[in-house]
């Protein structure tokens, strides 16, 4: 037995030379989230709820308040009862910033108690404000309720004028934390392994469902019954504020979606592999297989989350159009090619979402453009091959170079309103480097795709690098 401990010693002693016990910094003090709680009602659609989340999480992060689990909207236009467990991993959510924000599913049982015996104080924070309003102006309201509620969440935080580590941290909100329910993404897995079965696809983005005609006033297509009925439509929903909308003026300024005819004519303008599956992202298209024959007949592999799957698959999902949506957002950002046929919050989120995972390759049109081009080839003005050929058309890497802005994808700076705190007005000195456009002047206009390469690669180098890095000092260690 003495025996054994004397070999148990020396063993142990041979231990700690070969790897001496590292000198661990003792961990942080634990952080305290004493001023309030935050209360919150998501409005619109998935993406726009998806997004304003986002901004909420970031608001509690940086007021260092308690953020309560946030209500979905179930009384837009949708109708859907679906609640944040329904399409978000929440117990995920919660616990993915544990160390930076405090997110609790309900109230503390007392403090809910107080609340509903006594007022809650609600109010809609200021659109496009940026930190200062919310550290001059909110967070002394937390103060002095104790608890807030904020009614709308969409575009309540400015896209310019906000320090870098707003920025990142909302970054990481979007696509990280706000991973999908199990059983949506198990689904939404089972569509993509579908579609790579068969080879790469494109996800198209068509947004031409009877609300979006509707509430856009585009009729671009569209007989004078269709009209008639989409016009009764926007008047039947006071919310829907603009009622009379000029449509071929709109058009013509590259505010409305592309039609089906439009997006087949594009489509092969650029060059994309008639072969090639095309996943339509989108809800009933306006018209149904009347409007779509057009793309069907230049595109036929043609398909929807409804012809790849059988009933049963998607029935506990149909009733819930936000979980619907989130099994198309999913496949869009797993997709080869992204193509978003209006400037929407979906088409926003998702080329975000896939710039974040590594420049996938999306493309954006400039719609005004575009049409442009569309009309001068219908009216005769300007042949096929012209119209293929014409430099606004060619496609680089991963965008359509309208200009250097739209080749960069660089989110553009949103102009100050004068009613709105804005950057200026609160004394920003300067704008994060996400939404600047200082450089793009200085890159060539047709050399993005050697560009990306070169960032990839660098990416790929330094990655190998920081691995060789680890791995040599735990051999030194």
């Amino acid at each position: 037995m003495a025996m054994l401990w004397a070999i148990a010693l020396q063993l142990r002693a041979l231990g700690n030379t070969l790897a001496p016990t590292p000198n661990f910094q003792p961990l942080p003090p634990p952080r305290f989230y004493h001023n309030g709680y935050l209360l919150v009602s998501s409005n619109g659609g998935l993406n726009q709820m998806r997004s304003g989340i986002c901004d909420m999480v970031t608001i509690a992060r940086f007021l260092n308040v308690t953020l309560i689990v946030p209500q979905l909207d179930n009384t837009s236009f949708w109708n859907d009862y679906s609640q944040f467990s329904d399409i978000f991993d929440i117990d995920y959510f919660i616990n993915s910033f544990r160390d930076e924000v405090r997110i609790l599913k309900d109230l503390p049982l007392a403090l809910k108690r107080k609340v509903e015996a006594e007022n809650l104080y609600s109010m809609p924070p200021i659109s496009w404000s940026n930190m200062t309003y919310y550290y001059d102006v909110i967070l002394p309201r937390f103060q002095t309720f104790g608890v807030v509620h904020f009614h709308k969440t969409d575009a309540r935080l400015a896209n310019n004028g906000i320090p870098e580590e707003v920025q990142k941290f909302r970054c990481r909100v979007n696509y990280q934390a706000l991973r999908f329910a199990p059983a949506i993404e198990e689904l939404a897995k089972k569509i993509v392994r579908i579609l790579r079965e068969k080879g790469p696809f494109l996800v198209l983005h068509l947004r031409y469902e009877m609300d979006m005609i509707a509430f856009s006033g585009c009729n671009e297509g569209c007989d004078n019954q269709e009209v008639d009925d989409l016009t009764k439509m926007r008047y039947a929903y006071p919310w829907w504020k603009e009622k009379e909308i000029d449509g071929v003026a709109k058009r013509k300024a590259g505010l409305c979606p592309l039609t089906p005819e439009e997006t087949a004519l594009i489509l092969t303008a650029l060059g994309i592999d008639h072969n090639m599956q095309v996943y339509i992202a989108a809800g009933d298209i306006y018209g149904g297989e009347k409007r779509l024959s057009t793309l069907r007949l230049a595109y036929p592999n043609l398909v929807k989350k409804e012809t790849l799957l059988p009933p049963e698959d998607l029935s506990p999902f149909q009733n819930h159009s936000n979980q619907m949506a989130a099994l198309d957002y999913y496949v869009a950002v797993q997709s080869d090619i992204f193509v978003p046929t209006n400037g929407g919050n979906m088409a926003k989120v998702v080329k975000g979402h896939r710039r974040y995972l590594g420049y996938k390759r999306s493309v954006i049109l400039d719609r005004k453009v575009v049409v442009e081009l569309i009309d001068a080839y219908k009216y005769g003005k300007i042949s096929w091959d012209e119209f293929v050929h014409r430099q606004e058309l060619k496609i680089t890497s991963s965008f359509i170079p309208q200009k250097p802005e739209t080749l960069l994808n660089v989110a553009k700076r949103r102009k100050d309103l004068p009613h709105h705190p804005s950057a200026k007005r609160q004394g920003a000195t300067s704008i994060s480097k996400y939404t600047s456009q200082a450089l793009t002047p200085l890159l060539p206009r047709f050399r993005y795709s050697m560009l990306n390469e070169m960032v990839i690669l660098l990416c790929k180098i330094k990655s190998a690098w920081n691995f060789q890095y680890t791995y040599t000092q735990a051999q030194a260690a």
